[in-house]
């Protein structure tokens, strides 16, 4: 009788460690930082509908004397700084030639894992583990789900965000609550 009951100790000892180690698996994604997402997305560029259908006249013209839209412009940028996991690339913020904003990721290269976002923050860039945890901190903006850990890829910025108000850039693990790696903009 003794030797079942120690039976079903171990039996139960060893279930229990299998379903904590499982859960610990679908938790952490380790295999994530072995797989890589590559995204090259184009930068975006605004449509003539959208951009003619505000100064157009009854014909769908150009009404007289208004400017032709300029095309993409970079009105901010930086290069990222590796927190968490290396990283490196830029990024910018491009207002197009409608007068929206997208946040664009050129060049990016970073472990991938567990739930990262991209994040607008008003936290400063800081070297080293100091900046690993501050871009939750204070506000930011939850831009998307990180698209790829490699490659260029386009965000668009949300119609009522003064993006001039988050002067830096993370790729967020929100699982962690750790920055991968930031970006401090610069006014180009």
């Amino acid at each position: 009788m003794e030797r079942v009951t120690r039976r079903r100790r171990w039996v139960a000892v060893a279930v229990a460690g299998l379903v904590v180690a499982v859960a610990g698996l679908v938790w952490f994604k380790p295999w994530a930082l072995w797989v890589d997402e590559t995204v090259n997305e184009a930068l975006p560029t605004a449509t003539a509908t959208a951009t003619a259908s505000a100064s157009a006249t009854a014909s769908g013209e150009p009404a007289p004397g208004t400017p032709s839209p300029a095309g993409p412009v970079t009105v901010a940028q930086g290069g990222f700084i590796s927190h968490e996991h290396a990283t490196a690339g830029t990024v910018k913020i491009v207002r197009l030639a409608d007068g929206t904003h997208t946040l664009r990721l050129e060049g990016l290269d970073t472990s991938n894992g567990p739930d990262l976002r991209v994040r607008l923050s008003d936290a400063p860039v800081k070297e080293g583990k100091a900046g690993w945890f501050v871009f939750d901190d204070g506000k930011y903006v939850d831009l998307a789900k990180l698209k790829g850990n490699k490659g260029d890829q386009n965000y668009p910025l949300p119609a009522g965000v003064d993006w001039s108000a988050y002067p830096s850039v993370s790729i967020w693990c929100d699982r962690f609550d750790v920055s991968f790696g930031a970006a401090a903009l610069a006014r180009a």
